[in-house]
């Protein structure tokens, strides 16, 4: 689910196709997506096992430790491109404005947080040349719930 107003556009990014830009101003550290409509969660290695699944790895996202979502109708939310200095903040399935963002930002997310550890994108992050590698469950977790932290707290204390 997709909270604020928000348009489908051709992305920012090189070679990324379309991306999720918004309508409206979104305040640092206020939800800008939220699950819904989640219905099954598989582990990665049924993944692996079932040809039906592992022909759609391409619409899985990591949601926690080793259980992944797969979204093969293309809802709006995978719209979100990568991004290793992204505008959003994933975090357990919810996507959080990392700064106050004005109108007319295209929402990133770093997609080392949704791949399999150890995973290797497709594709590189044109800003870089770097490769998107998957994070292990534990260096996700710990690095998204650090920096929400530290993003609710100075988002507070305005």
């Amino acid at each position: 689910m997709i909270l604020p107003r928000y348009r489908i556009a051709p992305s920012s990014i090189s070679g990324a196709g379309n991306g999720l830009f918004l309508e409206e101003k979104v305040a640092a550290g206020q939800i800008v997506t939220a699950p819904d409509a989640i219905d099954r969660t598989w582990r990665f290695d049924q993944l692996r096992q079932d040809p039906a699944l592992q022909a759609q790895m391409y619409a899985a996202a990591r949601w926690f430790e080793d259980r992944y979502t797969v979204s093969p109708d293309w809802p709006d939310e995978c719209y979100i491109n990568h991004s290793f200095t992204p505008s959003g903040l994933w975090h357990l399935g919810f996507i959080f404005a990392f700064k106050e963002l004005p109108a007319g930002t295209e929402i990133t997310v770093d997609y080392r947080h949704l791949l399999p550890p150890g995973q290797e994108e497709d594709f590189i992050d044109t800003a870089t040349g770097e490769k998107i590698i998957g994070l292990s469950w534990h260096d996700s977790l710990l690095s998204t719930t650090q920096a929400l932290a530290a993003l609710l707290d100075s988002s507070h204390s305005r």
